[in-house]
């Protein structure tokens, strides 16, 4: 919390399972700071929530991340089932041009 903002993530997820709870991820790193400024990283997968990792593909990007290819492991370290609302890390390891 008390390091500087570089980006924001943007997008939107929806049910996609009816055995777990799994969810369609579509994602976008933006970045805002530094070299990456106006720059971001595009994720579309599925998120199956309640897993310790999950990973999801890097589909994309724009500016310095054009033709980004890659994966994405994200961990879920806090989730409050009274707000929803929930902490999660993000590794993104990515190729680009």
């Amino acid at each position: 919390m008390t390091t500087k903002m570089v980006g924001r993530a943007q997008g939107f997820y929806a049910l996609a399972s009816l055995e777990e709870v799994g969810l369609l991820m579509a994602m976008n790193f933006a970045f805002i700071e530094g070299k990456y400024n106006g720059s971001s990283i595009t994720i579309m997968g599925r998120n199956t929530v309640f897993s310790k990792v999950r990973e999801m593909p890097v589909i994309g990007g724009s500016g310095l991340f054009r033709f980004a290819r890659g994966y994405v492991q994200a961990r879920t370290h806090k989730f409050d089932v009274k707000t929803g609302d929930a902490t999660v890390e993000y590794n993104v390891y990515v190729l680009h041009y």
